[in-house]
């Protein structure tokens, strides 16, 4: 409190000293109010008597400043119900907002005077608000001001707002201090302390004491504004979750789109992996499978996770990675092809470890091992290329043993024997695994049963036939090998009536005739064995003709001429 205060506090003193009466007792009260009213009206200019301006001025400790900040923002932001909005009450009419309300530390940060702006501000103020604490009790400046507004207007309202401690020892003197009557009463305090009324209830309680208001009322109107506010946020809740229901709605038809597109996207990848793939090997058009391989794996190019790809999308990059490998193996680049086929291994192996089960997966990963074996026995590497095709031939027998009856599975073991029986013909020890090219044409000759419309297991048992001739050659068995090449020939034959111009069909007739050739001059039949090599060269002469880029026709032709 400001110095003038304590001022006319001293001089009240003075002044009661010289009538000879002692404070607080009822004979003598009514004087020492009269003698007050008629020093503060002495002591007031005209401004300080100007019409009322604030709702009410908040008392407070320096100690309290945080919570009287707190409560005077929460204030002037309330509004009152508008149902409550305009009655009379004792205090007036009900106005929709509490602004403006006073508290000096906030109004008056540059004042030249602040005793006489505290004096104007009390002057202009409809309530007083005390804050009352044990630090409040022990300030003089709060008791002052009390003071001040109770001698200034006896009729206006002081409201108490107990923050701490028990009211003894919290409510500051003036607040306790006789009427003109000298009668002193307790005020009604608004209790924050948590364990009494709290925060809610007790702001409550200040508003109904600066707007006159019953409690009641306050508290219904504020139930029914918190019902709103309930029935208002779940109606904004329910808002959110139909929304996202529909989001989620939109994200499931985006996502079905996306497989949708997906799968027609890699639907087109398996026709060109498989159909389409197997017209042009028809027709001997390598440059042009190149870029269909290279197209195909374009699209999988463009998807930047592939960690997030579907097992059977994982899988067919796979595959066409193996397709690719082949095309360069073909066309003589055998470095570009182990590339392919050793990326086309890392992916095969991590499905495959974490479903070791899954017949597609061990099918998928089979593949890998045969093609980079496959690599191994064209560069002669023998002994690689025995380990990789023994391995190929386990991973056969495991899906065998998974799905007995599947052809498919059937043909797979079919080929790993047929490698298996083709590395020993090229060791030139074909007596220790002759069973495995035996072993190759009865299985092949099971699944072609199966299936006997397949052009291309009829070609795989012609194959199968053909290793098992050269077997035969090299244990010096030539009239059965013969027999073998014969049945090889009649079986190609057909397929070729069947399809004249296809490219795979007349490859195998071209080496067919070669091989022959090369057993009919160990029997001594050499006219016929000229015939049939000059065959096989013309065979070569038109294949390379339809195709440059195919290195494996031009290696053989070299072979032929020598």
């Amino acid at each position: 409190m400001t110095g003038g205060l304590r001022r006319a506090h001293l001089a009240r003193g003075r002044a009661a000293a010289k009538a000879g009466q002692q404070p607080g007792l009822p004979g003598s009260r009514r004087a020492q109010m009269g003698a007050r009213r008629k020093f503060m009206a002495s002591s007031l200019s005209e401004s300080d008597l100007r019409p009322k301006t604030y709702r009410a001025f908040i008392s407070y400790s320096h100690s309290d400043e945080a919570i009287a900040q707190k409560l005077h923002k929460w204030l002037e932001r309330y509004r009152i119900p508008k149902r409550l909005q305009g009655q009379k009450t004792s205090r007036g009419t009900v106005e929709g907002r509490l602004t403006p309300i006073f508290r000096d530390r906030l109004e008056l940060p540059a004042a030249s005077d602040l005793n006489a702006e505290v004096r104007q501000a009390l002057a202009a103020s409809e309530t007083l608000l005390v804050l009352c604490s044990p630090a409040a009790k022990g300030s003089r400046w709060v008791n002052a001001e009390i003071s001040y507004f109770r001698d200034l207007h006896p009729d206006r309202p002081v409201i108490a707002a107990l923050l701490d401690g028990e009211p003894e020892e919290s409510f500051p003197d003036a607040l306790l201090a006789p009427d003109e009557q000298g009668i002193a009463r307790e005020p009604v305090a608004a209790d924050f302390r948590k364990n009494q009324d709290g925060s809610k209830l007790a702001r409550l309680k200040v508003v109904a004491g600066l707007t006159g208001l019953a409690l009641d009322q306050l508290l219904q109107r504020e139930a029914q504004r918190q019902l709103q506010r309930v029935i208002a946020v779940t109606l904004l809740f329910l808002l959110v979750v139909i929304f996202m229901a529909l989001m989620l709605v939109y994200v499931a038809n985006a996502r079905r789109e996306a497989e949708r597109a997906r799968y027609q996207a890699e639907g087109l990848v398996e026709f060109m992996l498989t159909d389409l793939r197997d017209r042009l090997k028809g027709v001997g058009r390598l440059d042009v499978l190149r870029s269909v391989n290279e197209r195909a794996l374009a699209y999988y190019g463009e998807q930047t996770d592939l960690a997030a790809l579907p097992t059977a999308s994982l899988e067919r990059r796979a595959r066409i990675l193996h397709a690719m490998g082949e095309d360069d193996q073909r066309r003589g680049d055998t470095r570009a092809a182990q590339a392919k086929f050793r990326e086309a291994h890392r992916v095969t192996s991590a499905l495959l470890s974490s479903a070791p089960e899954d017949p597609l997966r061990i099918y998928a990963h089979a593949q890998s091992e045969f093609w980079l074996a496959y690599l191994d026995f064209v560069r002669q590497r023998h002994s690689d290329a025995m380990r990789g095709f023994t391995t190929y031939r386990n991973y056969a027998r495991e899906l065998i043993r998974l799905a007995p009856d599947n052809m498919s599975y059937q043909r797979e073991l079919a080929y790993a024997d047929g490698n298996i029986c083709a590395v020993a013909i090229a060791l030139a020890k074909p007596s220790e695994d002759l069973q495995a090219c035996r072993s190759a044409l009865e299985t092949m000759e099971r699944v072609a049963r199966s299936q006997p419309e397949d052009q291309g297991i009829q070609a795989d048992l012609a194959n199968r036939h053909a290793w098992l001739a050269d077997a035969l050659h090299l244990t010096g068995r030539d009239e059965e090998a013969l027999a073998e090449r014969l049945k090889q020939s009649t079986i190609i034959e057909e397929l070729l009536r069947q399809d004249p111009r296809n490219a795979s069909f007349l490859q195998d007739w071209m080496l067919a005739r070669y091989s022959t050739s090369s057993l009919l001059q160990s029997l001594g039949q050499h006219q016929k064995a000229t015939e049939m090599r000059e065959e096989a060269l013309k065979l070569a002469d038109n294949l390379i003709s339809t195709d440059p880029e195919n290195n494996d026709w031009r290696v053989w032709r070299t072979k032929f001429e020598q």
